[in-house]
């Protein structure tokens, strides 16, 4: 199932055998599938075209799925450059039989939009109207400028 409100694309669905890993819990990679169709859904929503990933970052994995848990995949828009949007992605999952949801995996994306030549093209401009809002756009700008160290520091090995 996917909700659309706002900035925010929500997917709903049950973990299925399919993705387990040895261990018998969701594979991390199962994960991070769902993660980035979640991402590309609420960019391409947002922007109305077709995007691409650029970047992947600081994915944490909190606590295991479960074979069976419901999972709930939240991507919120929280910054917007001309051509490019950052996303956050949070994961949770639980027991379908309850209410419980127990965060599992957060990161942050940025897309690009692109036009059928794969060249960028603008999108629209996000912009906070909440103080949470406002936290998360800082929080984005936190990590840009945290990528920015990383690459510099990272140019003379590349």
């Amino acid at each position: 199932m996917i909700d659309i409100i706002g900035n925010t694309v929500t997917l709903r669905f049950l973990a299925e055998p399919s993705d387990v890993n040895f261990g018998g819990k969701v594979h991390g990679g199962a994960v991070m599938k769902w993660i980035d169709q979640a991402g590309y859904a609420c960019a391409a929503n947002w922007s109305g075209q077709y995007c691409v990933t650029v970047y992947v970052g600081g994915i944490r994995f909190f606590k295991p799925i479960s074979i069976g848990d419901m999972v709930e995949i939240n991507a919120t828009v929280i910054y917007t450059g001309n051509t490019s949007m950052h996303i956050a992605i949070n994961v949770q999952a639980g027991n379908p039989r309850n209410k419980e949801r127990i965060k599992t995996t957060h990161c942050v994306m940025v897309f690009a939009a692109v036009d059928d030549n794969g060249k960028t093209v603008p999108v629209p401009k996000w912009t906070p109207e909440s103080k949470e809002g406002l936290e998360l756009e800082n929080y984005a700008k936190k990590l840009m400028a945290l990528r920015q160290n990383i690459e510099d520091e990272m140019k003379p090995y590349m």
